[in-house]
């Protein structure tokens, strides 16, 4: 039989030199050799050869004419294909997208190594639900084919996705990354708050003049679109954020704040960019003085070492929902995908359908969360806040639900700086959860918020008194001791409290808390402390300790009048000395009720009082009226003016006053002090580890964001001039936007 299919099929090894699927090498002079004495080569001879009797096959010339046909009509096929729009390459990506398994924007080999097994995922790829997880696995499992070699799975993967991908799928990943980066990232924190808001609050208007306030609890956040929303996260537990100016954490609870202001969309705000850092002069500081013993505080690496707890996966449907649970999911996944405004649509439709689901509700609330952080608007995140109270006061809420509602509720609350509002949420929540020490900690946060320091002081005695080794509670509870100057016990709750670790511990307001008590009492490890802050990145150095800072701002602590620029204002100052000295000892004759003393816990001892001119960039024109001279010839210098993170005002200092060292809130300004009547001895100032005297009729520069002291041992008081000053290389664009200090 074989011989005769032969005859009719031409040869066996002929067709094998056009297919390349024969037993022969596959050249034509192979396809077409034999035996000529064979009855196979006889008959190819007569069936398959030419009319002149050579021997049959296709000629090396033939085969390359053939090739060139084949190869033309490739190349005509896939401009074909391209120009007359055949393959639908947004479909097959989008298909393609949800097997993306590296995180890289495409599906190629890697993804396939991933999804089979064969390599394990980094930490840095994306991950899918839980849900679209599962369906992905089981969909590469239907098309597995079994018992399939591995290699033969990879080579199966290159021919079919490789060429397709190539090209168009880097070429939509690198647009949809230049979308993203085009939009604002904000920044994540652990408490919500401070920057402008439009219907809630005023400007306050302080009633005592403050030069650095010592014990005010402060927070700042931006929005986030990484928030706790998502329903696979359980937040019973504390949050951290960091910071939207700058150096430090956000959710800086500063303190030293003059002003709480409070954020929302309405009112840019300047957030410097990542990559600079706090340039400090190598030359300005010896700190070779500072002590830099062993602190046995785990390190940031040893925390992120430690295996975290697992979080219980919360429980978002009740019965009646796991009965939508499909519509439900479709919904949630428009939302993850960032299709919010499509994710909204689909919830609301829900909610229609069905009023009475509590998952629906709350899949409303947040997507109108993420909405208002896509649009910047505070009318939407007030709707948002309204429905997640809404899906909370539903009946059959599963409880889980509930919490984090409510929780989600205070903090957007705070964030739009309504804090009486957000302290009822919070009082809500620790009444349906008392067993819950997380949500009485952030209750006591809210009162501290308020500036009600005695009810946080007994939500934290409760605390305390549950769990004894909760560092989130001891921190704040010594940091209400030391504000109410119990100096010596605030030492070991702070001290504590760092040391565990615990989330919302390791925040640069409690290292400095904890090294100023130390500095007051005489303990010398107050400036491990600051070290220690300072390898957190809580501080710039182990002198500039402030909290409000721009960085990549030159840092030193003494400056002179050519290095700030500012030199007309520093020669108009000395020039008309006598006249701001008369018009500050009129004020003192006449008025001294106008002279108020420093109340923020700065003196050791001693009396100490001040009388402002400006604050916080405003004009206090009641004042002005006992000094209308000097304001006059202030008014054209708009770097002190319209500084503010500053203020403009005598001060005065009796014999035997000492005040502690400290340092301002902010790296954005300089401080110029102006001698008017300074003793011949007695007076003197250090700033770092440098100090220096006043003298009557000039001015001395330097950065009060670094560690300075002052004694007042002379026989007679002291009276100098103080005027901030802009830092001179912040742009005029962050002068503008920076929130006031």
């Amino acid at each position: 039989m074989a011989p005769r299919k032969n005859a009719k099929g031409g040869g066996g090894n002929s067709s094998s030199s056009g297919s390349g699927s024969g037993s022969g090498s596959g050249s034509p002079s192979t396809g077409s050799s034999g035996s000529s004495s064979s009855p196979g080569a006889r008959r190819e001879a007569k069936h398959g050869g030419h009319k002149n009797g050579r021997r049959g096959g296709i000629s090396g010339g033939s085969f390359f004419t053939w090739f060139m046909v084949i190869a033309l009509l490739g190349v005509w096929t896939s401009v074909a294909v391209v120009w007359f729009d055949l393959v639908d390459y947004e479909e097959v990506l989008g298909k393609l997208g949800v097997y993306d398994a590296d995180g890289d924007g495409d599906f190629d080999v890697d993804d396939a190594k991933v999804l089979l097994g064969l390599k394990e995922r980094s930490p840095s790829e994306r991950t899918f639900p839980p849900e679209e997880e599962a369906e992905t696995h089981a969909e590469l499992e239907e098309q597995a084919p079994e018992g399939a070699d591995i290699q033969n799975v990879e080579d199966e993967v290159k021919e079919q996705i490789q060429s397709l991908l190539q090209e168009s799928v880097h070429t939509d990943h690198d647009l949809e990354a230049d979308g993203l980066a085009g939009e604002p990232q904000p920044e994540v924190e652990d408490f919500l708050t401070v920057t402008d808001s439009d219907d809630r609050f005023e400007d306050l208007e302080p009633g005592t003049v403050h030069e650095e306030i010592e014990d005010t609890y402060h927070v700042e956040d931006t929005a986030s679109q990484n928030h706790p929303n998502d329903m696979e996260e359980m937040t019973n537990e504390q949050e951290n954020s960091d910071p939207s100016e700058a150096v430090t954490d956000a959710g800086v609870l500063l303190p030293h704040a003059e002003e709480v202001r409070h954020q929302d969309y309405d009112e840019p705000v300047y957030e410097p960019s990542e990559h600079e850092g706090v340039a400090i002069s190598d030359n300005t500081i010896d700190d070779s003085s500072i002590i830099s013993e062993e602190i046995n505080v785990a390190s940031v690496e040893e925390q992120q070492d430690t295996p975290p707890v697992k979080k219980k996966k919360p429980k978002l449907l009740n019965k009646f929902d796991k009965t939508i649970k499909a519509e439900l999911d479709a919904a949630e996944k428009l939302r993850k995908r960032g299709k919010i405004e499509e994710a909204v649509n689909a919830f609301e439709e829900l909610v229609r359908k069905y009023p009475q689901s509590p998952r629906a509700r709350y899949g409303k609330a947040q997507c109108e969360d993420d909405l208002a952080e896509k649009q910047r608007s505070n009318e939407v995140l007030r709707r948002a806040i309204e429905t997640y109270q809404e899906a909370a006061d539903l009946p059959d809420a599963p409880t889980d639900l509930v919490k984090l509602s409510l929780k989600r509720r205070s903090e957007r609350q705070q964030f739009l700086g309504h804090m009486r509002g957000s302290l009822l949420t919070l009082q809500r929540l620790v009444q349906l959860f008392p067993s819950d020490t997380t949500l009485k900690n952030d209750l006591g946060v809210g009162y501290l918020l308020l500036g009600d320091n005695d009810s946080a002081k007994k939500v934290y005695e409760e605390v305390l008194n549950v769990t004894p080794n909760d560092g989130f509670a001891k921190v704040h509870y010594g940091f209400i001791l030391k504000a109410q100057n119990k100096i010596s016990e605030s030492i070991p709750y702070l001290k504590e409290g760092i040391e565990s670790g615990d989330p919302g511990t390791d925040d640069g307001r409690f290292y400095f808390h904890l090294g100023d008590a130390m500095q007051r009492v005489g303990n010398k490890e107050a400036y491990k402390w600051y070290e220690l802050g300072h390898k957190r990145g809580h501080f710039a150095s182990v002198w500039q300790r402030s909290l409000y800072n721009v960085n990549g701002l030159k840092a030193q602590p003494w400056w002179t009048p050519r290095e700030t620029g500012y030199t007309e204002l520093v020669k108009s100052l000395e020039r008309n000395w006598k006249l701001i000295r008369d018009e500050g000892l009129m004020v003192m004759d006449k008025a001294k009720g106008l002279f108020l003393p420093e109340d923020e816990n700065l003196r050791e001892k001693g009396d100490w009082s001040q009388f402002t001119l400006w604050q916080q960039g405003r004009k206090n024109e009641n004042a002005c009226k006992g000094a209308p001279k000097t304001c006059a010839l202030l008014e054209k210098f708009s770097e002190t003016t319209g500084c503010r993170r500053g203020q403009i005002k005598y001060s005065i200092m009796h014999p035997g006053t000492h005040v502690w060292p400290h340092t301002g809130p902010t790296n954005c300004r300089l401080r110029m002090h102006l001698g008017l009547v300074i003793p011949k001895e007695g007076c003197k100032i250090r700033c770092a580890n440098e100090t220096r005297t006043w003298e009557e009729g000039k001015v001395l520069i330097f950065d009060d964001s670094f560690e300075h002291e002052v004694w007042q041992d002379a026989s007679s008081f002291r009276l100098i001039f103080i005027v901030d000053v802009w830092h001179p290389e912040l742009t005029p664009q962050q002068r503008r936007s920076l929130p006031a200090i």
